[in-house]
């Protein structure tokens, strides 16, 4: 089923150091949530995903804003790089640690619930013309 993920580690660690991120930990949000929300945006421009996620109805577009945000900004004061030839190359949530807390319900027992957390990673490029 994973074949390639060590290929793709490595290849992800290579390019770190040449495209700007960010990454927010611990967002109290299922990465199943998240993830509708980082498919509107991978691909689109800057400016485009932020228009889209100040637009969209879902919770998940505020700590997706915020990240996005973050990887703009380090573009441009580490990298040099304009806003205006930015993109969403890669962007990604995985599961972070699971809160587990405990419901009690009927004759002494008690229902589990799983509270789960991501790790939001949004990588921008330039566009190449």
């Amino acid at each position: 089923m994973a074949t390639r993920t060590r290929e793709k580690a490595q290849k992800f660690e290579q390019n770190r150091e040449h495209r700007p991120y960010a990454v927010a930990k611990y967002i109290r949000m299922s990465p199943s949530k998240v993830h509708v929300v980082l498919d509107l945006i991978r691909g689109k421009g800057y400016f485009e995903a932020v228009a889209i996620l100040k637009g969209s109805p879902k919770l998940a577009s505020e700590p997706i804003l915020k990240t996005l945000n973050s990887a703009a900004a380090n573009a441009e004061v580490n990298k040099g790089m304009s806003k205006d030839a930015l993109y969403v190359a890669e962007c990604f949530a995985d599961q972070g640690p699971t809160l587990k807390r405990f419901q009690p319900v009927s004759k002494g027992r008690a229902h589990s619930i799983l509270k789960r957390t991501c790790h939001i990673t949004v990588v921008l490029d330039q566009k190449v013309n």
